[in-house]
């Protein structure tokens, strides 16, 4: 996930609300080769990521997790997340199913080291923190990879779906001459322009 698209970073929220649980990863329980994570949503997963990212659906939804635990506790987590969704064109109104491939590159830390992590990554882009995002705060010892995963999915989502072909085109509107904005101001133009007429009123007869 690049550094310029807005992770929800709420350490507080709740996650009885997320709409993708998976069972969390016990950071002190990596083995120091590494851990593999695959999660598949369920269907009341699907329903709450549809529901939440304002989507008509969500078919299927698919992640997968590669941990290795750094120094001073820092966790690297890289991965994908691969989803079918059903989406509105917004030029025909019809009915679209869109696929994501969303990759994931994040690094985790405990919360104490947070605020000093992330004015070193944005100080110092080439540092050994390798990934390009600020880290994320292990809470209670613990990473949460549906939450994780559901951030990256909502992220690939094209707000403004297009059947493929479909082109938006203005309606074109037909005017008349006289509605022109400077038609009124040519034909008061034209009358002072306009020769007098010749011989005037005529007088009235006197007796």
């Amino acid at each position: 996930m690049s550094r310029d698209r807005d992770i929800s970073r709420e350490t507080t929220r709740d996650p009885a609300k997320d709409p993708w649980r998976a069972a969390p990863v016990i950071v002190a329980q990596i083995p120091e080769a590494g851990l593999h994570r695959e999660i598949e949503a369920d269907a009341a997963a699907l329903a709450a990521l549809a529901e939440i990212g304002e989507l008509r659906e969500v078919l299927s939804a698919h992640a997968s997790f590669d941990l290795v635990e750094k120094r001073d506790g820092k966790v690297h987590v890289e991965g994908r997340v691969r989803a079918r969704i059903g989406q509105t064109c917004v030029v025909t109104l019809d009915p679209i199913e869109t696929e994501i491939d969303e990759p994931i590159d994040q690094m985790f830390a405990p919360p104490e080291q947070i605020p000093e992590l992330a004015d070193f990554v944005e100080d110092d882009p080439n540092s050994d923190v390798d990934t390009a995002d600020p880290p994320e705060p292990i809470i209670n010892g613990q990473i949460d990879l549906g939450r994780l995963a559901a951030d990256a999915l909502f992220l690939a989502i094209d707000p403004y779906p297009r059947k493929p072909g479909a082109v938006f085109e203005q309606p074109a509107e037909a005017t008349s001459p006289e509605d022109h904005p400077f038609a009124a101001l040519k034909s008061l133009q034209a009358r002072a322009d306009a020769p007098p007429r010749k011989g005037g009123p005529k007088k009235a007869s006197e007796d």
